[in-house]
């Protein structure tokens, strides 16, 4: 995406009203532009094949093919590389966001955001970055990492032990800034690891390490 050029987004939901009104605060944005809408899953990835917008807001709980299959198969697909999901939900204790996430959505986003708050997520996903509220994204993960305690420390078996603090900070939902000032590295520095973790592990972005960052123990439900 160049600059000067208004982010493209598609929205996956079986709601009209809902897409209707996300359409409307979106495209009051001039930075924005919704190019399509469809009302369940196999039509959102059909849609999105064609289309190739820069971003879908996908509903995680929809009949037929959920937002989380419908995720996988986008992220799946090599020709939409490119492409960035943000999961939609009702409650910030969705069951359906933690696979969702696995899956390879950059993020996910209540639907009572606010206008702002709806816009800038938008912003910050197609810029490369994951939506991750530390607050939010923390309950979530820790509800589903309780549930189980089966870890896989092979995950990180070959990271450095400077990486493995950085990867610990990113799953604790912390910001390359917030990264320095924690392992009195500058934001840069803080930034070029998190690029070398993303290479290593094999990860699509920030959101995936949040989730290596779990399954590995690395990250234990509680902490940080």
């Amino acid at each position: 995406m160049s600059a000067g050029t208004p982010i493209r987004v598609v929205l996956v939901d079986d709601q009209q009203l809902v897409r209707a009104g996300f359409r409307a605060l979106l495209e009051r944005a001039p930075d924005i532009v919704v190019v399509g809408e469809a009302a369940d899953g196999e039509a959102g990835v059909a849609l999105v094949r064609a289309e190739r917008p820069d971003l879908v807001l996908m509903d995680v709980r929809m009949p037929g093919l959920d937002g989380v299959e419908a995720t996988r198969r986008i992220v799946a697909d090599e020709r939409l590389r490119a492409v960035r999901v943000i999961v939609l939900t009702t409650f910030d204790t969705d069951e359906y966001l933690f696979a969702a996430i696995r899956a390879g959505a950059s993020g996910f986003l209540l639907k009572d955001a606010g206008p702002g708050e709806l816009r800038e997520a938008v912003r910050t996903v197609a810029s490369g970055d994951a939506l991750l509220s530390p607050s939010v994204t923390r309950r979530v993960l820790n509800a589903v990492a309780a549930s189980s305690e089966r870890f896989d420390a092979g995950l990180i078996a070959g990271l450095t032990e400077r990486e493995r603090e950085v990867l610990a900070e990113v799953g604790a939902g912390r910001s390359n800034a917030e990264i320095g000032a924690v392992l009195f590295i500058s934001p840069a520095t803080a930034r070029t690891y998190v690029s070398r973790l993303l290479a290593k592990l094999d990860a699509r972005d920030r959101s995936q390490l949040v989730v290596i960052a779990y399954e590995s123990g690395l990250v234990r439900p509680g902490g940080t």
